[in-house]
């Protein structure tokens, strides 16, 4: 690896010729996840749980990359190994894992949130993520390189009301984030979270429809806005590139300023 200033080039953000499998890559965040990425230059196997997007393949594919859609529940028992055999069968090898497949279930009354809710919240944001970044690093280890990118969130940081199993979840995740830089770091595996703040996505509409709610969010936020998908697609570009092969270990917070108030 080159240690000259002068050999730095806008080349390192490119993903030309990489592989990348995103769980919930459909749809919602994962799509702009999975659309970024393809617009560097990789390849992408998405998986869903959801069902077909032609909107995903057909945005995908205009960037002259090859897209593959795996239907699976990543909660299922050998689910996790089936996608990464199936994604190093279809493309030969896998550079980058995005751990983005979540749920968020609410209840007001905590005495009412149930431990269905809390197994069910644990398996698909915290037990998959650990399950397929196992199972792809397998692959990676051999290759001596790899990135594995985490969607954590600003509740990685707070408490939070009416999901006591979110927060839990999305703290263990950024845990996980930092357990995992130290077991492959020395294989030239790069481990980190991106953390979103509060995004305009079908999930807030509601939040964002009540005037008095979406400006307690708003005097939260120091930019003054809701996020879009946009603000995230760099930031996910830059950790599955050669520019962040030195940062391991950390949560980007994309949250227009929110942590700071």
């Amino acid at each position: 690896m080159t240690t000259d200033i002068k050999d730095f080039s806008m080349d390192f953000f490119s993903l030309k010729g990489k592989v990348a499998i995103i769980t919930g890559g459909n749809s919602g965040l994962g799509q702009g996840f999975a659309l970024a990425l393809a617009k560097a230059g990789a390849d992408i196997f998405a998986v869903s749980i959801a069902g077909d997007n032609d909107e995903t393949k057909n945005l995908i594919e205009a960037e002259g990359v090859r897209y593959h859609l795996m239907l699976a529940d990543v909660t299922q028992d050998g689910a996790c190994q089936k996608i990464a055999e199936e994604c190093f069968r279809t493309f030969g090898k896998i550079d980058i894992l995005m751990n983005n497949a979540g749920i968020s279930i609410n209840e007001p009354d905590v005495t009412k949130f149930t431990r269905l809710q809390w197994d069910k919240m644990v398996s698909i944001n915290l037990t998959a993520a650990f399950e397929l970044s196992h199972e792809v690093a397998k692959y990676m280890i051999p290759q001596q390189s790899g990135k594995i990118i985490n969607t954590c969130s600003l509740f990685s940081y707070l408490g939070g009301q009416w999901s006591p199993a979110y927060a839990a979840t999305k703290h263990g995740l950024a845990g996980f984030t930092k357990a995992y830089c130290d077991e492959l770091a020395q294989f030239n595996i790069q481990v980190n979270g991106i953390a979103p703040g509060y995004f305009a996505t079908a999930v807030t509409a509601e939040t964002r429809a009540n005037p008095e709610a979406n400006q307690r969010i708003l005097d939260h936020i120091p930019a003054n806005r809701w996020g879009n998908i946009l603000d995230l697609m760099g930031a996910v570009v830059y950790l599955a590139s050669d520019a962040s092969n030195y940062v391991n270990g950390t949560l980007l917070n994309v949250d227009g300023g929110y942590l700071v108030r």
